[in-house]
């Protein structure tokens, strides 16, 4: 099975790049640019600052203090063969192929003789092996190779990538087993690639580590930083952590890891603690975007409803992995929050970061821009995670990759099967073919614009009888079903037509798209007095470009009662830009009154995955409430 997530067991089993193919749209488009210029980009920029090269060094004995990057730029070569080995499943792509076995070829010379692999530590001129668990993110970049040497076993089979780390996931377990050192790294990602590697191979002692990895966190193990423990999610054993906190990425991969281990071990307990962690964090600490990370401090959770729009975080790693930590609860659980969750984070933050030619991302994804960013450099490395622009690359380069590996093993997200059906998640233009354990084969083409239109059509391809089940996302409220002529409204959840399909058959989903107001809980004080826009899965927002006064963002406000009203790609509200006066002090005894005599404009939405394609600009999703 070509999944980038295979548990042995659970409520739902995923379907992969063999089952299931995207021919186009929204998702068609993003994954052939991320094929033919984001995954070149990528190497192209690692081979520039030397950070390919740090292999080289290693395997000629040429290491020194002066190592270009950061200590996890390992990782990223990583992740880039992720993504290489998954575009070959998908696609076949010698040139994918061909990526993959140079950049394996320079990965494997730098291994040393027991399974170590890093190029930071261990070597000439450099710090000993583990000697800064805390910071070092040695076992973070072991995992990131063993995730990529899943992506190369699942869609080719065993090779040099999957033997290397092996090799590597044996050292790990022989330092760091039960009678070994009894550590574990800042940065968690080793456990969910020993977990899925695991899998993979068949390899029970890998889960077993990554279990062991897990129990020993949130005992204080590592030394105490400014940040606190809870940067590490080192504070609180995970078992009885009521929601995530610290460091968002370092967060969410534990949570992943969680997953897998709860399910292959059987583990209730662990799942119930992570399906309660989620239930709060998504309830309280999480974006309208589905971006989660409030604090630039330590690029992290704040506390409940700590969820200031400019100052936003919302890293796009974060977004990666909260679609890793949603589609393993939902493997398990077959409950559909999950997949929603999903569907918003997919198109309103990793739809968001790449721009159009897939040259340049961002980083942290605020909902708020006051000021215009200045131009990025294409030939420059940005410094800043949170610039107002798409950058070419980054000092901390880990948003790049981890679009570039999400985007190509898409498919493997989209569709699961039970023991009677297929259920289908995520809408795109794609065909399905999968077969039931009883042998009865399911093939059907989706048909759809979503989500410039609601209409979601599923050709039947061969006679069966079999249920299909379509997720009626949560906003949906109004969706119905059109199977053999006859109309049915269908709620939020799962809509099912179990019966003996014709091939030829057309089941018809219609989702209402026109755009909605969405209030935020009065406890978000950052957005009180506002509301944002939303159209099907999209959230929209105003960009300075299309006022007519575009330096007059900080003025807006909009008269709720009309509502918004829809126009191809987005949506207008009504508006007014109404700035009080310059005052020499900001405050004053008498509350401000109503600006009069200015004109009420339409003011344009867009989605906000699109904001900056025109070049810089001020930006906003909540908008602030007068009324007439």
């Amino acid at each position: 099975m070509t999944s980038p997530v295979l548990p042995s067991h659970g409520r739902v089993r995923p379907l992969g790049l063999a089952q299931v193919s995207i021919t186009g749209g929204f998702w068609g488009r993003r994954q052939a640019v991320n094929a033919t210029a984001t995954l070149a980009h990528c190497e192209s920029w690692m081979e520039r600052l030397g950070w390919l090269a740090n292999f080289d060094r290693v395997a000629d004995g040429t290491t020194s203090p002066d190592r270009p990057g950061w200590s996890f730029s390992d990782s990223e070569v990583y992740k880039l063969l992720e993504a290489l080995s998954w575009e070959w499943g998908r696609t076949g792509d010698p040139e994918a192929e061909a990526a993959i076995k140079r950049l394996t070829a320079r990965v494997a010379r730098a291994q040393d003789p027991d399974g170590y692999l890093n190029t930071c530590f261990g070597h000439g001129g450099q710090q000993p092996r583990y000697s800064d668990l805390e910071m070092g993110h040695e076992l973070y970049n072991t995992g990131h190779l063993l995730q990529a040497a899943v992506a190369r076993l699942r869609t080719h089979g065993e090779d040099d990538l999957v033997r290397v780390a092996r090799r590597a996931a044996d050292h790990v377990c022989r330092t760091f087993g039960p009678d070994g050192r009894p550590g574990i790294c800042g940065h968690p990602e080793i456990e969910v690639g020993l977990a899925e590697l695991g899998r993979a191979l068949g390899e029970e002692r890998y889960v077993e580590q990554a279990r062991l990895f897990l129990d020993r966190r949130g005992h204080g193990t590592l030394r105490d930083i400014p940040l606190g423990r809870a940067y590490f999610q080192d504070d609180i054993p995970i078992r009885q952590a009521d929601v995530w906190r610290g460091h968002a990425v370092r967060a969410l991969y534990l949570t992943a890891a969680a997953v897998d281990v709860a399910v292959e071990r059987g583990d209730d307990e662990l799942l119930r603690a992570v399906e309660r962690q989620w239930e709060r964090s998504v309830a309280r600490r999480t974006y309208i975007t589905g971006g989660m990370g409030s604090r630039h401090q330590d690029e992290g959770f704040g506390e409940d409803w700590e969820l200031p729009p400019d100052r936003a975080y919302c890293e796009t790693c974060a977004g990666v992995a909260s679609i890793m930590v949603s589609w393993r609860l939902h493997l398990a659980t077959g409950d559909v929050r999950y997949t929603d969750l999903i569907e918003r984070t997919l198109y309103n933050v990793i739809a968001t970061s790449p721009s159009p030619d897939g040259r340049a991302f961002f980083y942290a994804n605020p909902l708020h821009q006051r000021a215009p960013g200045r131009p990025a450099d294409a030939d420059e490395v940005s410094p800043r995670a949170e610039a107002g622009a798409r950058a070419a690359w980054f000092d901390v380069s880990c948003c790049p990759t981890n679009v570039a590996r999400t985007l190509a093993g898409l498919q493997g997200y989209l569709a699961t099967t039970d023991d009677d059906g297929l259920q289908i998640h995520q809408y795109a233009p794609s065909t399905i073919r999968a077969e039931l354990p009883d042998g009865r084969e399911m093939a059907v083409e989706i048909e759809t614009a979503y989500p410039e239109s609601g209409t979601i059509r599923v050709r039947i391809l061969n006679d069966a009888l079999w249920t299909l089940a379509l997720r009626v996302p949560a906003w949906a409220a109004g969706a119905t079903l059109v199977d053999d002529g006859h109309a049915r409204p269908v709620e939020p959840g799962m809509a099912t037509v179990r019966r003996a399909f014709r091939a030829g058959e057309v089941i018809t989903l219609e989702l209402p798209m026109e755009p909605r107001f969405t209030w935020p809980d009065p406890r978000i004080d950052a957005v009180r007095g506002c509301v944002a826009v939303e159209r099907g899965p999209e959230v929209l927002c105003v960009e300075s470009h299309d006022l007519p006064h575009p330096g007059r963002l900080d003025a807006l406000a909009i008269d709720p009662l009309p509502g918004p009203r829809a126009e191809p790609g987005g949506a207008r509200v009504r508006g007014r830009l109404a700035a009080p006066p310059d005052r020499p002090w900001a405050y004053s005894g008498a509350a401000a009154a109503p600006a009069a005599g200015v004109e009420w404009i339409d003011v344009p939405l867009r989605p906000y995955h699109s904001w900056a394609h025109r070049g810089p600009s001020s930006m906003r999703i909540w908008l602030p409430i007068e009324r007439e």
